[in-house]
């Protein structure tokens, strides 16, 4: 069973949508217990850090989610459910789950014409092969809505890039954990591939 992490941070019913079109049954999940005996995680959020990570130690879910990535368990991060992976946010200098040493950043420009949200389709760059990622070609388009992005420390985490006014990291990884930062439940065909590939992961790369 695949199980959506419900933490008071999420558009639960476009991820479980999405799950239900590519044959992955899902449910959500807001029981540390119950997420411990899952054969798969879904980790999504919308929102702001600081609250995210309050709900989800007021749950154990921060711990549980440590035990099941540390025993192998595939977990799928989406947009918050990724920042909050890493050590730090900017976002009200918030301490996050360190799944991924690294930090979340602001986005920050000079020019005006660059809104903040980076709001819209753009194009996802894969720089790491990963079976979650199989199939996305040059030119393939994300939805994104975010106002931060990661950073991790270690060049080997990032996955794929986007370019706003530079590249920032859109998907990164480690062992069997990865997060995108764009949202695959809202991103149509290819989205729905990226979610099909993770229904069939087993975690290794």
């Amino acid at each position: 069973m695949t199980l959506i992490l419900d933490y008071e941070a999420g558009n639960l019913a476009s991820v479980k949508r999405a799950c239900a079109h590519v044959g992955m049954e899902a449910e959500y999940c807001a029981d540390p217990e119950q997420l411990r005996r899952a054969d798969r995680v879904i980790f999504p959020g919308v929102g702001a850090a600081g609250s995210a990570m309050q709900s989800l130690r007021e749950r154990g879910m921060d711990e549980a989610l440590r035990e099941v990535i540390k025993d192998g368990m595939p977990v799928l991060g989406i947009c918050l459910g990724m920042q909050v992976s890493l050590t730090h946010s900017e976002e009200n200098d918030t301490a996050t789950l360190g799944l991924i040493p690294g930090a979340v950043r602001r986005f920050a420009f000079d020019r005006q014409d660059l809104k903040v949200p980076h709001m819209g389709w753009n194009e996802v760059r894969v720089v790491q092969e990963h079976p979650v990622l199989a199939g996305i070609q040059p030119g393939d388009e994300f939805y994104f809505v975010h106002s931060y992005f990661p950073q991790p420390q270690d060049d080997n985490a990032v996955l794929a890039l986007t370019d706003y006014e530079g590249d920032f990291a859109c998907a990164i990884g480690k062992g069997n954990y990865i997060g995108t930062q764009f949202h695959p439940e809202k991103s149509a065909q290819v989205g729905l591939r990226l979610l099909a590939n993770f229904s069939k992961w087993n975690g290794q790369c």
